[in-house]
């Protein structure tokens, strides 16, 4: 079996099976690579202070990264586990996995590995996972699993091919107007409350890449589990693995569902797969490592952001793309801080992105939904995905709507007198075919999305386009008569 529903039988089984014996042979090596981390004896340390969300660790020369149980001082069971974070003279600063109610001083602190790893597998498939990739769905454990490091080595940039085909994603105004290509980068500006998680929710769905990887860090424990059942719903469900870490969880562990989620997308591209990640939201995950930053003794910069918040950015991000494997699309959501789209986290992501999607709340008032805003919308890669006559039309209807702007202040008002301004008159003539090609409902797409029929329905935008641009013409063309005069 491939993946969950599908027989495999002739050439296409054995395409399978030595697709699978190639990744078998990549996590070999990443197994071997974790075995060169391990901690080769029983390193322990003991808790001498508890500073904020931090303890501080005696005695203890493991490194940054190592995975760490806390245990009380005669005890041999775990009380807490906690990963290593930073050094504070002879010191070591462990942040826990947990709340630090029942730590005392002289607790033990001993070091279990050096390198933090996940299990994966294709068992993946339809379950949710926790921070930590065990699963959280109460459907049993993980089968059939392999260990991953969560750290893997930069990919090299030139295996990297060219991005030029494109990826449904089941959103008519990006697949018309800001085509995705497989393999890129994109990112979702969005302030809370304007139908972001249902826009997420239904590429998620709907997208034509064959399994989608959905990290939700850092949200409201109450949108998990809407999201899995109103969103993404069991058909999404069924070929995508959800990872969470809600608000209420350490910050550690919301870092590490970003990283774990980009891990288990890793996975299923190099098995040679097409993947999407969606990554609710970018913005959480920065400021958990701000909590960490901060806790570990970094100095703040930009609206109290440490340094390691801008590196961590452009490594987690470039764990997408597209390689000779595979590829692994992935959707980033940044939440816009007080309307403000230049704050610090949103400057970063869109220098490091292919191409930004904004959703508008004056948009969201009106009822357009979804609410994205396409005059300041972006696809890098979109004309290297389209043919040319996709690309007119595009550029035909993005005038349409610019020039419709320019003139509804005029219109409201009752200012601007017809004939005076042939764009705004084709604006505004075309203005209900445009909302209709916008506007989308949750449930009108059935199945896996279809880039071309997106398209189609652009060009026959384009042919009405045409049609009423002659009936314009006709009109100032017609004389006017003694009796208009």
């Amino acid at each position: 079996m491939g993946i969950k529903g599908r027989a495999l039988t002739g050439p296409v089984f054995f395409w399978h099976v030595f697709r699978w014996m190639r990744m078998s042979m990549s996590l070999l090596t990443d197994q071997l690579r974790i075995l060169d981390h391990a901690a080769p004896l029983e390193l322990r340390g003991t808790v001498i202070e508890v500073r904020g969300l931090a303890l501080r660790v005696a005695d203890l020369p493991a490194p940054i990264g190592a995975m760490v149980s806390i245990r009380e001082k005669n005890a041999h069971q775990s009380k807490l586990d906690g990963e290593v974070v930073g050094f504070d003279r002879e010191q070591a600063i462990v942040m826990p996995l947990g709340p630090t109610t029942g730590i005392r001083r002289g607790d033990r602190v001993v070091a279990e590995h050096f390198s933090p790893f996940v299990r994966v597998g294709e068992s993946l498939l339809g379950r949710v996972l926790d921070g930590m990739g065990r699963p959280m769905d109460g459907r049993g454990p993980l089968s059939d699993t392999l260990i991953r490091p969560l750290t893997p080595p930069p990919v090299d940039p030139l295996d990297r091919p060219l991005i030029n085909q494109p990826l449904a994603t089941g959103v008519r105004a990006v697949d018309a107007l800001h085509s995705i290509g497989r393999g890129q980068r994109i990112g979702v500006f969005a302030a809370p409350g304007v139908g972001k998680s249902t826009l997420l929710g239904t590429m998620a769905k709907h997208t034509s890449a064959e399994v989608s990887v959905i990290a939700l860090v850092g949200e409201r424990g109450r949108e998990v589990r809407d999201f899995i059942d109103n969103n993404l719903g069991p058909e999404g469900l069924a070929r995508s693995v959800v990872v969470c870490a809600t608000s209420d969880q350490p910050a550690l562990l919301r870092i590490r569902a970003a990283v774990v989620a980009a891990t288990v997308a890793e996975y299923f591209r190099d098995g040679g797969l097409d993947v999407m990640l969606i990554m609710d939201s970018i913005t959480r995950f920065c400021q958990a490592q701000r909590q960490v930053g901060l806790a570990a003794g970094e100095p703040p910069a930009t609206k109290g952001y440490p340094p390691s918040v801008f590196s961590m950015l452009p490594t987690l991000l470039e764990r997408s793309g597209r390689t000779s494997k595979g590829s692994i699309t992935g959707i980033y959501s940044v939440l816009v801080e007080g309307d403000d789209i230049n704050e610090p986290i949103s400057d970063a992501c869109r220098g490091i992105l292919d191409g930004h999607i904004q959703l508008s709340r004056d948009l969201a008032q009106k009822g357009h939904y979804p609410a994205i805003d396409v005059l300041s919308s972006v696809s890098r890669v979109a004309d290297d995905v389209t043919g040319p006559e996709q690309q007119a039309a595009k550029r035909q209807v993005l005038k349409l709507i610019h020039s419709y702007q320019q003139v509804e202040d005029l219109l409201n008002i009752g200012a601007y007198a017809p004939g005076s301004n042939p764009d705004f008159d084709l604006a505004i003539a075309c203005k209900p075919a445009v909302d209709r090609l916008l506007q989308q409902g949750r449930h009108e797409v059935k199945g896996a999305a279809n880039f071309d029929a997106a398209r189609s329905q652009l060009l026959a935008l384009t042919q009405q386009t045409q049609q009423a641009q002659q009936q314009l013409n006709q009109r100032t063309r017609q004389p006017v008569t003694p009796a208009a005069r």
